[in-house]
């Protein structure tokens, strides 16, 4: 069974509380937060994502997966760590040499948080293998990030294979998460490929059934 991390980045601001307590009635194991900057990616989430994190700190014990899709990285940590996530996880494409990378790994990690890397569709996962061993997981993108409702994109769950692989092959214990057009029709491939946290968000939004919808893509 897979984990799921349910995006809130298109929730109705004016029916985020009831839609927030539905999602925890329906057993989200996390709300996925969307941090974008507007110059990293074209959207700018920043505000509305500190609105929302701040909301959950208060109402919720399900913990926040904050996922930075920006520019300036540590400043963005720190706005984040506040909230107390569990995991804050980076776009290896936004850093600028691998010493950068491993200090942004050692401050998350000195600050109680679980860390991840994010990589684009685009990007090749041997980039990022010499890091798997210091972190908690890797998130692979599975549309460009920056906008939700897209449609997963098929040659990254190869990727997705080869990162399994990796970690089995190397004995790393470390969560492969999946974002970007996630639905019940695809859930499965996914699943075999290697993935074990999944995030979903216009598939389970705009679904009737929250809970129905979460626990379809669960089991």
């Amino acid at each position: 069974m897979v984990e799921v991390s349910t995006s809130i980045l298109n929730v109705n601001p004016e029916e985020s509380i009831k839609t927030f307590y539905d999602l925890e009635v329906a057993h989200t194991d996390y709300f996925h937060i969307d941090v974008m900057d507007g110059i990293f990616v074209q959207n700018d989430t920043e505000s509305i994502m500190e609105k929302y994190a701040e909301y959950l700190k208060h109402i919720t014990t399900i913990p926040l997966d904050v996922h930075l899709m920006v520019q300036n990285i540590k400043e963005k940590i720190d706005k984040f760590l506040i909230y107390n996530p569990r995991t804050i996880t980076f776009q290896i494409e936004a850093t600028k040499s691998k010493e950068e990378v491993l200090d942004l790994i050692k401050y998350i990690k000195e600050n109680n948080c679980k860390v991840g890397i994010a990589i684009k569709p685009d990007t090749k996962v041997e980039e990022v293998y010499k890091y798997l061993p210091l972190v908690h997981q890797i998130l692979i993108m599975t549309v460009e990030p920056g906008e939700g409702g897209q449609k997963l994109i098929e040659f990254t769950i190869e990727k997705i294979r080869s990162v399994k692989e990796f970690i089995q092959d190397n004995d790393i214990d470390i969560d492969i998460e999946v974002d970007g057009g996630i639905n019940i029709e695809n859930i499965k491939i996914l699943k075999e490929a290697g993935a074990n946290i999944i995030v979903a968000g216009t598939c389970i939004i705009n679904s009737d059934d929250y809970k129905e919808t979460i626990q379809q893509l669960k089991n």
